[in-house]
């Protein structure tokens, strides 16, 4: 039998999930994801943590198979953004500060005042935001100076795993789009952005297509982990992007809503979007991680982060049957959780604001609002900016409406949540029943760069996944329009300029008091 080895280093969790070439999962193995938080507002990971991470999960998936060789590729999905710069022995010399880590706003204020937001946009498609690889490495430059005249390569995180696993070098396009650097419509490194940052394109890892073979396993790898050396190494791609290609989500005219720690509301182009005001907004365009399309999404930085949030408030960290109390107590609260709203802006704005000093906020409490009733606001919050993301597209030419919407994630697992989505959206949707989409999608380009399947038509034609459809209630429907209408979509701009000076007190409160080489 032929298998296929899908890795996902996530936010939270790094995960190894082997399937059959159909998409059926035959074993698999997760680790938290080892996260450092030195100060409030900063995050990042050690390399060799995530790598020791990494060995580990595979050595437990391969346990509980009968033959490891039988694995006929690998490939690594992750998250954006975050990466590593590594020196000319291939040792990684810098911790990689995690996505949404803040200490990169004057690196982005500095990139707005020097080159402008619309500039970067039209080179990029990307909205200006500190998460993106750039504000990272004009970081290490600035704080780490020692580091940066040792560095040779910047490694995104996926990228730096396959490199460990192949001892190749290269960057997926999908990634690429995450970094600020890339002109999105060639593309390729984008020269003037390269001369205006002073980054030397030398630092940047070739361009190739998610599932571009790179290597068999090298000798070290394949002791370290058990995978055999005959394994072909892929590359692969940033982790929401995977997902849609494990859902079979790549053209004009569907739709996917990716649920992990942060939520993306994908959607497949032909051509990148082209007016600033999408930029200005804050969505997101990329190169798909497969067939030379594009995509523009929006989404939450903190959807399924607010779950988390609300589930260690009220005392069900860890703890599956408290977490399903919880969403039990919530289905007894009627729709509208007794006028309570949440805006799930738990580190920046979503969007179609583009503000990094927007906080969140839970309104309308009164003392009938109980555990129950304010966990139904979060779901529902979650819901609501979700279609406040989605509404601002659909003016765009380049994208078009979708019939029904595609879930993916572990959230999506949630059948609340997806009850009210269906009824916020008062659209369809298909939850996939697929064992960890993004790993999915990320063994399908390892099984495309061992040539196990003929392309991306042929290989989302293997996959035997099932799904499930949740349709709008009709009766909450109305009471969500309602909602959405008067209060949700007035209650950013209400309260956006005490979240700004609230944000500017956080900022003084935490400051870092001195800068050392540690990230």
């Amino acid at each position: 039998m032929t298998l296929l080895l899908g890795l996902d280093v996530g936010t939270t969790g790094i995960k190894a999930v082997v399937y059959r070439t159909d998409g059926i999962a035959v074993s698999s193995a997760a680790l938290p994801t080892p996260t450092h938080i030195p100060q409030p507002g900063w995050a990042f990971f050690r390399p060799e943590e995530l790598w020791q991470g990494v060995i580990t999960v595979i050595q437990r998936a391969l346990a509980e198979l009968s033959d490891p060789a039988e694995i006929a590729s690998v490939a690594v999905a992750a998250v954006g953004e975050s990466g590593v710069l590594i020196d000319a022995s291939g040792k990684a010399i810098s911790d990689s500060i995690a996505w949404y880590d803040n200490r990169t706003r004057p690196q982005a204020a500095w990139l707005a005042q020097h080159i402008g937001k619309d500039e970067l946009f039209a080179r990029s498609g990307l909205s200006l935001q500190p998460i993106f690889s750039l504000n990272k490495l004009l970081w290490h430059r600035e704080h780490q100076p020692d580091i940066w005249r040792r560095s040779v390569r910047w490694l995104m995180l996926a990228d730096y795993i396959a490199f460990l696993l192949s001892g190749e070098i290269a960057t997926d396009f999908s990634l690429a789009s995450r970094t600020l650097l890339l002109n999105l419509r060639e593309k390729c490194w984008d020269t003037q952005t390269l001369a205006q940052t002073g980054i030397d394109r030398d630092l940047l890892a070739p361009l190739v297509p998610g599932g571009t073979a790179l290597g068999r396993v090298t000798a070290l790898a394949a002791t370290a982990t058990g995978l055999p050396r005959t394994a072909m190494v892929a590359s692969g791609g940033h982790d929401h992007v995977c997902g849609a290609l494990a859902a079979g989500v790549s053209r004009p005219g569907q739709m996917l809503n990716s649920l992990g720690t942060a939520e993306a509301l994908f959607f497949p182009t032909t051509q990148p979007l082209t007016d600033p005001q999408a930029g200005r907004q804050g969505y997101a365009q990329g190169a798909h991680v497969v067939g030379g399309g594009y995509y523009v999404f929006g989404g939450q930085y903190t959807s399924g982060a607010s779950i988390e949030w609300i589930r260690d408030l009220l005392g069900a960290k860890g703890d599956p049957l408290a977490y399903d109390a919880l969403v039990a107590g919530a289905e007894c609260v009627p729709a509208g959780s007794l006028g309570v709203m949440f805006l799930p802006h738990l580190r920046l704005a979503n969007a179609p604001y583009d503000d990094p000093r927007s906080r969140g906020a839970l309104i309308g409490l009164t003392t009938d609002a109980g555990r129950d009733v304010v966990t139904r606001a979060i779901f529902e919050g979650i819901a609501m900016e979700s279609r406040n993301a989605f509404e601002p597209l659909m003016r765009y030419p380049q994208v078009t409406t979708p019939e029904s919407i595609v879930a993916i994630g572990g959230s999506a697992r949630n059948a609340l949540l997806m009850r009210i989505k269906a009824s916020v959206m008062n659209l369809t949707h298909q939850i996939l029943d697929a064992e960890e989409a993004t790993a999915l999608g990320a063994a399908m380009l390892g099984g495309l760069g061992a040539g196990i399947y003929t392309g991306v038509d042929d290989a989302v034609g293997h996959m035997r996944y099932g799904q499930r459809t949740v349709e709008p209630d009709a009766n909450d429907v109305p009471v969500y329009e309602s909602m959405f209408r008067a209060v949700y979509r007035q209650l950013y701009p209400a309260i956006a300029p005490l979240s700004q000076t609230i944000s500017d007190f956080q900022s003084t409160a935490s400051a870092p008091r001195t800068l050392t080489d540690e990230a």
